[in-house]
């Protein structure tokens, strides 16, 4: 590998280049006391514990992602409430698979809308608790389609964005003692093993499914 595509120190690297030492394998190759005379005691211990892949650094793991987002375009300007609503099912529908897949919670879900001159608007909300559960999402994402009072607005675009991920494990949520509230919890786990299995359009809400021909 060239040294230049892996050490970063210009000066450095010049003063190797002097000496005929262009590549990782060329400075591996150099005598530690050689390498000493040439850069000094410090930097030449790093580079050649670096050059012979000894790097105690601890590897640190990228971020998770503190929210997911998903939309849904309009095949034309959409003024139907009842396609509206739709729609954010649909997205409520993604966006929560997709978080019990990865087993991540929300705490928060903001919508914007985009309208037929390209103008946008945004509403967010906290929710009750974290949860990667459907019927929360819809229930919320209702909520703000309806405080927009979107009557005779002509939509593009629905962006659904679930906010303040965090693990599930490490979520408190409050004890359920609603026995519908558990029944659907069970339906959408052996409703997500099912899309796990088949895909995930194998299972889908009936507001949802394609209208047949009469």
């Amino acid at each position: 590998m060239p040294m230049c595509s892996w050490f970063r120190e210009p000066a450095t690297a010049k003063t190797l280049a002097g000496f005929g030492i262009h590549r990782i394998g060329d400075l591996a190759a150099i005598p530690p006391g050689t390498l000493a005379r040439i850069l000094g005691a410090k930097t030449s211990r790093l580079l050649f514990e670096r050059a012979h892949g000894h790097d105690p650094r601890p590897v640190t793991p990228e971020a998770a992602p503190k929210s997911t987002s998903a939309s849904y375009d309009f095949e034309r300007d959409e003024l139907d409430p009842t396609a509206h609503r739709r729609a954010l099912l649909e997205l409520t529908e993604r966006l929560g698979l997709k978080l019990r897949t990865s087993r991540q919670v929300a705490s928060g879900l903001a919508l914007t809308v985009t309208y037929a001159d390209g103008s946008t608007t945004q509403r967010s909300r906290t929710l009750p608790e974290p949860t990667a559960h459907t019927a929360a999402f819809t229930t919320a994402a209702y909520d703000l389609y309806a405080r927009l009072g979107l009557q005779r607005a002509r939509v593009r675009t629905f962006a659904l964005r679930a906010e303040q991920l965090t693990d599930a494990e490490h979520a408190v949520q409050q004890l359920a003692f609603d026995p519908g509230d558990e029944k659907r919890r069970r339906i959408e786990q052996a409703a997500d093993r099912a899309r796990a299995r088949f895909g995930e359009l194998a299972v889908r809400p009936g507001a949802l499914a394609e209208p047949t021909e009469p």
